[in-house]
């Protein structure tokens, strides 16, 4: 977390920098497009997390770990891709139900099949956004040609986890 926090805080400072340097000094549009796009974040946020944390309690951590834990092999990778395509809303609703099955015992594979499957494969943004606005056709595509790649990113982030160890 620290090197992350202090990367991303390194390039902004050469950004900012690069900024300053030029005459038309474009960093005071890009501190305002910033600050618009956080204002609703900090309030989002913070209720998703709250949230997350009571679903942590209505949840029981051992059935989580049973069906997604690193022992649940081949099975649990499945069915942390079902979940992912099934599981609705953006990344203020995932995040957070991620971080709550990792801390129940969700295995590695396991948890990169469900966000894999959530971003290729969710069935409300097809529903909502791509088969009203790209076709079915289109849509039928890319969902067969994606469907085999959240079970291949779990073996993988698997394998690469126990590579690791």
């Amino acid at each position: 977390m620290v090197v992350a926090f202090v990367f991303v805080l390194t390039v902004l400072t050469i950004l900012v920098l690069i900024a300053q340097a030029r005459p038309e000094r474009p960093h005071r549009v890009a501190i305002k497009q910033g600050w618009e796009q956080l204002q609703p974040l900090l309030v989002r946020l913070p209720l998703a997390l709250i949230a997350a944390a009571f679903i942590a309690q209505l949840l029981p951590e051992q059935a989580i770990a049973d069906v997604f834990g690193e022992g649940s092999g081949w099975h649990g990778i499945l069915a942390a891709s079902l979940l992912g395509g099934l599981l609705p809303g953006g990344p203020m609703v995932a995040f957070p139900l991620i971080i709550i099955f990792l801390d129940a015992g969700a295995g590695t594979a396991q948890i990169i099949s469900l966000l894999t499957s959530w971003s290729l494969l969710g069935l409300n943004r097809m529903a909502v956004y791509e088969i009203p606005m790209l076709g079915t056709r289109f849509t039928l595509a890319r969902v067969i040609t994606a469907l085999p790649l959240p079970v291949a990113a779990g073996y993988w982030a698997g394998s690469i986890s126990n590579w690791l160890q």
